[in-house]
């Protein structure tokens, strides 16, 4: 019956465990498009374009990025060390 753990919560299934995943890739490939983004309107900008909104954007893209990858190293670390 599909009522039963709603009725009785004692027949509910355990919770799956969460899954570890490698977020590097993921900071890696967003902060290297911010990168590349943020070279492409530092070009526009010296070219005479007024971007300097998107070279700010670009940046700070960036900077949360290098960041994150920080926060992603240490956390890593923490899982590791725990996990001895």
């Amino acid at each position: 019956m599909k009522l039963a753990p709603i009725v009785n919560p004692d027949a509910c299934r355990p919770a799956p465990k969460p899954v570890r995943v490698d977020l590097r890739k993921t900071f890696l490939i967003g902060t290297a498009i911010w990168c590349v983004a943020l070279i492409v309107s530092s070009i526009l900008l010296f070219l005479g374009l007024p971007v300097l909104r998107v070279l700010i954007v670009c940046a700070a893209g960036t900077v949360i990025g290098v960041m994150m990858l920080i926060w992603e190293h240490f956390d890593r670390w923490d899982y590791r060390r725990l996990g001895e």
